[in-house]
């Protein structure tokens, strides 16, 4: 490794930026609030985009998390490097129109309303919207969800949107109840939901909702009909209430996300997971063998150590977060390497009845895993340890005289980000740590964790990132 002194802690800034871009949401936690999480993101961001801006757009490709991409795609958009190289900023391009579109349109369009608020109106900009809203696969369904993200992007990028839809995204109230819509039927169902309750089983679930409001539909006869109108997240958002309504179940264990399944199974209680451990258990399974794909089996054994301390519990507006991350890397590991371990700190061995109860006592639980002489051991937590000197000179004992040769690999994954810290909260010198918000990313942050050893400089992280922006810009 031939890197200078200030390559060496560029690397550092990158990987503290990456990891806080990957956790952090600018939402309040368990041990912080909403505003200093957004203090230390909006640092980070200005940091990086002024010290490292080549490598800016690139950690687009590291599977950051919404929030922080629309951040970075923000400020792309508004704030441009007039002296880029050319393969820079087509690069740069390709993996803007890349992330938006495997973001959520709701925080696309929001995102674009934001730019027209600024009156950030170059023409990348205008060209990044006219060439999302070209690839949309629907832009009646969008006028009819998202009606006034639309609009603006539309008027902001000075589009001309087809007949139909232009005149329901512009007209008045009362001119769009009139129009017929001769060339959509949806549109045609949403004018006549304003005066017949059998149209608004046509319209997605989102908008039906308010409409059966309006019409005093029965929620059972409102949810039985408008079954087939909802996406996999709404059928897992509404399974609650179809069982409160005496519905039957809206099928939407079958094919949901690992970790919002997580999330789902930790909200219910403990007597009702006991009481349909069967069906969840084989949902859970289902869900990590479709995250790990053909990675399935491909790890070497492996120790999981995960928190379920009282901190897991996460924030009123993050409930549950960091246990709901903790289960699904159990289930995701399981089924990557066939003979994993788990270790809790609780010393629980039901997963499925896992509740956030009790003090962090990390060091105990990570000697224990590592007293078995796995090839890797992965530990996800906040970080807030009970005996936080105790666990870092424990951890540096352990690499200094037990593994000084490297025989096991120690990763800490965190999903909150430390504000105070402006990142995620680390165990010990002698441990990378890297920041997670969806195990899917899982194999991917391992990798990336080499370069948090100190063994690997600014230039190896540079091919990586390179190498990993390839990969995603050829991802289909």
């Amino acid at each position: 490794m031939s890197d200078t002194y200030p390559d060496l802690l560029a690397c550092e800034d990158l990987l503290l930026f990456a990891s806080a871009a990957i956790s952090g949401t600018g939402q309040r936690e368990f041990h912080s609030g909403a505003e200093q999480q957004r203090l230390s993101l909006d640092f980070l961001h200005e940091y990086v985009h002024h010290c490292l801006p080549d490598l800016y757009a690139a950690t687009l490709a590291l599977h950051v998390n919404d929030h922080n991409a629309l951040r970075i795609v923000h400020t792309l958009l508004a704030r441009p490097r007039p002296d880029a190289p050319t393969h820079e900023r087509a690069r740069e391009n390709a993996l803007i129109r890349r992330r938006l579109a495997r973001t959520p349109p709701q925080r696309v369009y929001r995102l674009f309303r934001r730019l027209a608020a600024e009156r950030v109106n170059n023409r990348r900009t205008r060209a990044t919207i006219r060439d999302w809203l070209a690839q949309r696969p629907d832009l009646t369904l969008d006028a009819v969800k998202y009606r006034r993200g639309l609009r603006d992007a539309a008027r902001h990028a000075r589009l001309r949107l087809t007949g139909d839809v232009d005149r329901f995204l512009f007209s008045s109230p009362s001119a769009r109840r009139r129009h017929r819509y001769p060339d959509s039927p949806l549109l045609r169902a949403h004018s006549r939901a304003h005066h017949s309750a059998r149209d608004l089983y046509e319209l997605p679930l989102s908008v039906a909702e308010g409409f059966a409001a309006h019409h005093k539909v029965p929620r059972a006869r409102f949810l039985e009909l408008i079954r087939e109108r909802a996406t996999g997240a709404e059928r897992l958002r509404l399974t609650e209430a179809a069982h409160r309504a005496g519905v039957d179940p809206l099928g939407a264990l079958s094919d949901a996300p690992l970790l919002r399944l997580c999330s789902y199974v930790l909200g219910l209680s403990l007597e009702e997971r006991r009481e349909r451990r069967s069906e969840l258990e084989h949902a859970l399974e289902r869900a990590a063998r479709r995250t790990a794909g053909a990675s399935a089996g491909t790890w070497p054994p492996t120790a999981l150590v995960l928190d379920d301390s009282y901190s897991a519990l996460g924030s009123p507006v993050r409930r549950n977060r960091p246990l709901a991350v903790a289960l699904a890397c159990h289930h995701l590991v399981s089924v990557l390497s066939p003979n994993a371990t788990t270790h809790w700190l609780s010393g629980r061995a039901d997963h499925l009845t896992v509740h956030p109860l009790g003090p962090t006592h990390l060091a105990e639980t990570v000697l224990d895993a590592l007293e078995r002489e796995p090839e890797r051991v992965v530990v996800v937590s906040d970080g807030h340890d009970s005996e936080p000197a105790l666990l870092d000179d424990a951890l540096r004992l352990w690499r200094r005289r037990v593994d000084p040769d490297r025989a096991t690999t120690l990763v800490h994954l965190n999903p909150v980000l430390d504000a105070d810290g402006l990142g995620p909260r680390t165990l010990s010198s002698a441990v990378p740590t890297l920041g997670l918000h969806d195990p899917v990313t899982l194999p991917s942050l391992v990798e990336l964790a080499r370069f948090g050893e100190g063994r690997l400089g600014l230039s190896d992280l540079r091919a990586h990132m390179d190498a990993a922006a390839a990969a995603y810009l050829e991802e289909r």
